[in-house]
């Protein structure tokens, strides 16, 4: 059976009338998926495709969605369905048309993000199942210390996967053990999206904030709004609304470089060149605080 024709298939099911896609376009979905529009000229959705082997990735991304959207605070993209076929698997995702946000709207997100945040879980950090940053695993084991998780799950995996990849960091072993004291400031656990960078928010034409592709876990919030910062930063109309709403706490000046050298190493596994050195610097940075 066509991926296709099992798309149709399951929208028709779904949404509990007949789906016969009559336009489909190629859309931007970042580098790891095919992405598309398909409409059947009356409504329409955004489909992703990948190798059948990855429909763990959009199970997990489903799973995301579904527990951001029941926070009941930020708009996401709402699944609809995912499986495989065809040697393919797939994700079927509202499609939303953007639009551009002013002032006023990134100021909202900043305050809708912190209400998420807000959402926190009885076990800890982790989360139900694991799922990827990226194209790489990302480990969800549920841990009472913050600490600890952020440094065995999220750096120190990165840093195993970085020495199969021929990357060797100077002070790695350092960095490891003064990792969990530079963490051990007070935080709650938090619904967090994990993957927050500027490709990863966006507005509805009527200029609601909505965020996408997540790498859902609980942990730390002050890992979102680090990454914010990463890629050439939100406007400041964002991080007025986020701390007018939930002000960060002291200190996060210093963590977000730690929380950020997660995101670098994994650039450095995913794509090479450049990142080595970068992560290399900041390394060195976070080993000078303690």
């Amino acid at each position: 059976m066509s991926v296709w024709i099992e798309i149709q298939r399951n929208i028709s099911q779904v949404q509990g009338r007949e789906f016969v896609v009559c336009d489909r376009k190629s859309v931007g979905g970042g580098s790891i998926n095919q992405a598309y529009q398909i409409s059947d000229s009356q409504h329409s959705y955004f489909v992703k495709l990948n190798q059948a082997s990855k429909v763990a990735m959009f199970e997990a991304e489903a799973a995301g969605l579904k527990e951001m959207h029941a926070s009941q605070s930020i708009r996401v993209p709402k699944p609809l369905s995912w499986g495989t076929a065809a040697g393919q698997s797939y994700i079927i995702l509202e499609w939303i048309p953007f639009g551009h946000g002013d002032t006023q709207a990134w100021f909202a997100m900043g305050q809708q993000l912190a209400a998420m945040h807000r959402q926190a879980h009885d076990q800890g950090f982790g989360w139900h199942q694991n799922n990827t940053i990226g194209d790489t695993p990302q480990r969800n084991p549920w841990t009472s210390n913050w600490g600890e998780f952020f440094t065995e799950h999220r750096i120190h995996y990165q840093l195993q996967l970085a020495q199969r990849n021929g990357g060797h960091f100077r002070q790695g072993d350092v960095l490891l053990d003064q990792s969990p004291a530079l963490l051990a400031h007070p935080v709650t656990s938090s619904l967090v999206h994990g993957d927050l960078w500027s490709g990863n928010a966006a507005f509805s034409q009527a200029g609601e904030p909505i965020i996408l592709d997540p790498a859902t876990y609980y942990g730390d919030r002050e890992v979102d709004i680090a990454m914010t910062e990463l890629f050439g930063g939100f406007p400041p109309a964002f991080y007025q609304g986020y701390q007018e709403t939930w002000p960060l706490a002291e200190g996060y000046q210093q963590r977000k470089i730690l929380y950020n050298l997660y995101h670098i190493l994994n650039h450095f596994n995913l794509f090479g060149g450049g990142y080595a050195s970068q992560a290399q610097r900041m390394i060195e940075q976070v080993v000078a605080m303690v």
